[in-house]
């Protein structure tokens, strides 16, 4: 019988934090969506999916605009594979430009405005990559008002619009281009085709896995997946959990037998990780009262987390000291002696 410690610990399985990918390119494309909000979590969250576990090879596959950032879904900045970037927003930026109507008519972002934000950003790219604040200068310059929110609002439709995206690194700084130049090709898919590869993706990556947390994700609707949904039942198994139906790659069960003992195995996390953050139960990783304590005052900022068999134990901050280990806050009253003995380790084996 399946419970809900064999669906945290195959969640490692697919999310590939057991056995990681080549490059991480192929990580966020396996991923399809990664959480981007956090910069240097996100980047840290892709490098320990990747075999090399580095830094800098997450920076240059934005460089080279094999990955870039945008707001693809949630209205919340994510980490995709650039060719999906495309088919995604085709799909879902209607409804998020709908839904944000009555933010762009609090801030006075009419259609002229918005007509001339676009177009100062569309000249000013095409000279170059620009940092947020020289977008946002350019912007003051040609007369479009950033006021109370306003630049930030122009920068997030624009994006959601397909016009810009964020790429290259500028210093530690990642800077925005035009989508049309900088990603080649796009891919085009029909609305049938794109919630088909993205259900089928969500599942492969954060399986096993309830779709009403494909929904939450994604916030498309039920009507949206449920003829679709029925024509993949095929291709994946199923449980019940807790009176729940997960869904998941059979691959992930074939290998779980032989990699269940790898994920007894404690990591460090960083906050907005997909391990936390990629589903809307997250009763598998952490209790109630444990996500007040990752996300205290729930005001949206997920501390990092340190994680055994898929459950976080605690929390934890980078250390103050070079060679110190992190410090963590535990659920509980003490840290099992074995990981405190393994911080050392953990911290040392952190991405660089």
């Amino acid at each position: 019988m399946t419970v809900l410690e064999d669906v945290a610990r195959m969640r490692l399985i697919s999310q590939r934090l057991i056995q990681p990918l080549n490059t991480p390119t192929d990580v966020v494309r396996h991923m399809t969506c990664t959480q981007g909000q956090d910069l240097p979590g996100s980047t840290c969250s892709i490098a320990l999916r990747t075999t090399s576990r580095s830094l800098a090879e997450v920076h240059e596959a934005y460089n080279q605009g094999l990955i870039v950032r945008s707001w693809p879904m949630r209205g919340t900045l994510f980490a995709v594979a650039a060719e999906d970037l495309g088919w995604m927003l085709e799909f879902t930026a209607p409804k998020i430009i709908h839904s944000t109507k009555r933010r762009r008519e609090q801030l006075g972002l009419d259609d002229p405005q918005i007509e001339l934000a676009e177009a100062i950003a569309r000249e000013a790219l095409e000279s170059g990559p620009l940092t947020r604040a020289e977008l946002m200068h350019e912007w003051t310059k040609g007369g479009h008002n950033i006021d109370g929110g306003r630049g930030y609002h122009s920068i997030f439709l624009l994006a959601v619009k397909n016009v810009i995206c964020l790429g290259p690194f500028q210093g530690k700084e990642q800077c925005f281009v035009l989508s049309q130049d900088w990603i080649n090709p796009q891919r085009a898919l029909g609305a049938e085709e794109t919630v088909r590869e993205w259900l089928t993706r969500y599942i492969v990556s954060h399986g096993p896995v309830p779709l009403a947390d494909f929904l939450w994700w994604t916030k498309l609707l039920k009507r949206d997946i449920a003829d679709i949904a029925g024509t993949l039942r095929d291709e994946f198994e199923t449980f019940t959990v807790n009176g729940r139906e997960h869904w998941v790659w059979p691959q992930v069960l074939d290998e779980y037998a032989d990699l269940r003992r790898k994920t007894t195995a404690p990591m460090l996390l960083p906050g907005f990780d997909e391990i936390v953050l990629g589903y809307g139960d997250r009763s598998a990783v952490a209790t109630k009262g444990q996500e007040k304590q990752i996300v205290p005052g729930s005001n949206g900022v997920f501390r990092p987390t340190i994680v055994q068999a898929g459950k976080a134990l605690g929390t934890w901050k980078k250390p103050t000291h070079k060679n110190a280990p992190v410090s963590v806050t535990p659920f509980a009253d003490a840290l099992p002696a074995a990981i405190v003995n393994a911080l050392p380790a953990l911290t040392q084996a952190l991405p660089k």
